[in-house]
């Protein structure tokens, strides 16, 4: 993995992890076409440090909209400190268990099994990106035509975050299901506001990204002691810079979803996910 790749890899994820178009799949294919190992522990890693440095440009987008929201006062804070919890929860329980039961299954052939083995796997991530399409699409449609009632200007409620917290939950296992993409569309299916659903799907984002990079850290650790060629270090070096250039790939790319949210443009992301759905599976088919 060179400096080229992962200023590459930063880039993609930073303009594809802030739009509801999959990061992960967009990442996971560039990185076959560069000839890496998208499951090995140092691109796992990686792409998790990329992940936080998004997750930096989510807090500096969002952060004067949040400290006169959710920060302007204790009150605030506990009001959305609730829903948060709840939808972090559930993200959890649905998320953990999914993983369990994908690595008891489709991964029961492999030894000490883990659910990065799955990421690589182009099969996988092409019916996840129709999945994302179709919701995404269905989403804008159903918006668009006016079919829902007059949106909440107003956060989630426990019920509608839970619901959005086991929609997250979903995504964790498939690369090509897009985090953003389902989660927003699920908070608009519930009748909350464009802007309200963007702004708590990123918050969630923001407290989902710290345990996932420790989980990818660990994980690290532990094929170092296997391998000792893996020199952590090195290693963290190069996914900091991919962190520093994913965060102003991720400013570039928030400005340009919230235009086309505010626009009523949010199903040309469904009619893209089911594109990258259609180049996905030929590349499996081609073998790449």
């Amino acid at each position: 993995m060179t400096i080229v790749h992962i200023i590459i890899l930063a880039f993609i994820q930073g303009l594809a992890e802030l739009l509801p178009v999959s990061s992960s799949a967009h990442v996971v294919v560039a990185e076959k076409l560069l000839g890496l190992d998208p499951s090995a522990p140092p691109m796992t890693l990686l792409l998790v440090m990329l992940h936080t440095g998004t997750m930096f440009a989510v807090i500096v987008y969002f952060w004067r909209q949040w400290r006169s929201t959710y920060l302007r006062d204790f009150a605030a804070v506990r009001t959305i400190a609730g829903p948060i919890v709840i939808a972090t929860l559930a993200t959890a329980v649905i998320g953990e268990a999914l993983i369990k039961i994908i690595e008891k299954t489709l991964l029961r052939g492999v030894a000490h099994a883990q659910i990065e083995d799955l990421f690589g796997h182009l099969e996988w991530i092409a019916p996840a990106l129709v999945a994302a399409g179709i919701l995404i699409l269905g989403t804008g449609l159903w918006d668009r035509r006016g079919r829902r009632p007059e949106p909440l200007e107003r956060d989630p409620d426990a019920r509608e975050a839970g619901i959005i917290g086991a929609v997250q939950g979903l995504c964790l296992p498939f690369r090509g299901f897009s985090r953003s993409g389902a989660t927003i569309s699920a908070g608009m299916l519930l009748g909350l506001a464009k802007a309200r659903s963007e702004a708590f799907s990123f918050a969630l984002a923001v407290v989902l990204t710290p345990p996932v990079v420790a989980r990818e850290v660990w994980r690290l650790m532990v094929a170092q002691r296997h391998d000792p060629s893996l020199h952590l270090g090195s290693i963290m070096g190069s996914c900091l810079l991919g962190a520093v250039v994913a965060f102003f790939a991720g400013l570039l790319a928030l400005r340009w979803l919230s235009r086309w949210l505010e626009h009523g443009r949010w199903h040309l992301f469904g009619i893209y996910c089911l594109a990258a759905a259609a180049v996905v599976g030929y590349f499996y088919v081609a073998g790449i």
